[in-house]
């Protein structure tokens, strides 16, 4: 079960790249908690990619990373362990929150 999920995940990821090609690789789980939302504004502005996801995961303790590219639909769920970063068309990070 979890193979296909795994799998219908990635499939869903592939049809929501950007409007510049497709958008950073997720990083693999880093950790197993809840997300903390200190010092992730010093990824503001940097570019996103999944060196920098994996950073992103390491400083917010959280357990999954979803990416939102420019247009894309998200979901409005609230989950504790999840990091959301927000990327422009310049593949630039706008924001990084918990949630």
């Amino acid at each position: 079960m979890r193979m296909a999920l795994t799998g219908w995940m990635a499939l869903a990821l592939a049809g929501c790249a950007g409007t510049n090609g497709p958008g950073p690789q997720t990083p693999p789980t880093a950790a197993e908690g809840q997300c903390r939302h200190d010092g992730l504004d010093r990824f503001v502005g940097q570019k996103a990619s999944a060196d920098i996801g994996a950073q992103l995961l390491a400083a917010s303790g959280a357990k999954t990373l979803r990416w939102g590219g420019p247009g894309m639909a998200m979901t409005m769920d609230f989950r504790p362990d999840r990091l959301t970063v927000s990327y422009d068309e310049a593949m630039t990070i706008t924001s990084a929150r918990c949630g």
